[in-house]
């Protein structure tokens, strides 16, 4: 293995990755994620900005008999992306806002994405370039929205996970067509404000609105140790697979 990179087990070790020891390195945002995601047997799999492949390959260990495919900008990342599925993890190499014709010709069941968090308006941009295009934002919040509404069938889901502050961003993005929204606040703590949220529409439906109580991450009003931490649905989340229902 390059000594450039790590082998990292997620789920438990179920999936392990090749990453980079510098640059995006996949946390557990886009696991959570991939828990969210209500799929079964048979259906397909779009992941926007889909990285070394952490959410599909995630979700792919969870729901067997998926179709995954994921789009990633970073060549490198793409290629690391490829060799972490082994085959599972139909990757391309494309910028969103110019996505090759015969994937703008397919729809899919499901279409994920954990976009850049952070507007580069409004802060630092990260020293490394790998980094930096997985953080910072280049093509704007809305552009992942819409794409991702394209994307995805007739009664099909998007989900996005994202910082809380751009939570009016994202639902004022979302096209009509996109109905049955709900969000799921994640929270660090009790007592803390949420940070980040999980929202998921569906093409064409019509139910009401859902905002659900948040999801606590770890034990306990504040940290007291370097230890692990978490309530133990989350821990079943991060080490063992579970769905992430709601």
């Amino acid at each position: 293995m390059n000594d450039a990179l790590t082998r990292d087990d997620f789920l438990g070790g179920q999936v392990q990755l090749l990453q980079p020891k510098t640059g995006y390195r996949a946390g557990v945002d886009p696991v959570l994620l991939a828990a969210s995601v209500p799929a079964v047997p048979g259906q397909s799999i779009l992941d926007l900005g889909c990285g070394v492949g952490a959410a599909a390959l995630c979700l792919g260990a969870r729901v067997s008999g998926l179709s995954l495919t994921g789009v990633e900008l970073q060549q490198d990342y793409a290629r690391l992306a490829e060799r972490n599925g082994g085959g599972a993890l139909e990757v391309v190499v494309a910028d969103l806002n110019d996505l090759p014709l015969d994937l703008r010709d397919r729809q899919f069941d499901h279409v994920i994405a954990n976009p850049p968090y952070f507007d580069r308006t409004a802060g630092r941009a990260a020293d490394d370039a790998g980094r930096e295009t997985a953080l910072g934002e280049n093509t704007p919040l809305l552009i992942w929205v819409k794409v991702a509404a394209k994307r995805v069938k007739p009664k099909g889901f998007v989900h996005f996970i994202h910082r809380a502050e751009r939570l009016p961003e994202i639902l004022a993005a979302l096209p009509q067509h996109m109905g049955s929204i709900e969000v799921l606040p994640i929270s660090p703590r009790i007592g803390r404000r949420a940070e980040l949220v999980i929202i998921r529409a569906r093409k064409n439906g019509r139910a009401a609105f859902k905002l659900h109580a948040p999801l606590i991450l770890h034990e306990g009003p504040r940290h007291l140790q370097d230890a692990d931490s978490y309530v133990p649905l989350v821990k079943s989340v991060l080490r063992e697979g579970a769905a992430l229902r709601f």
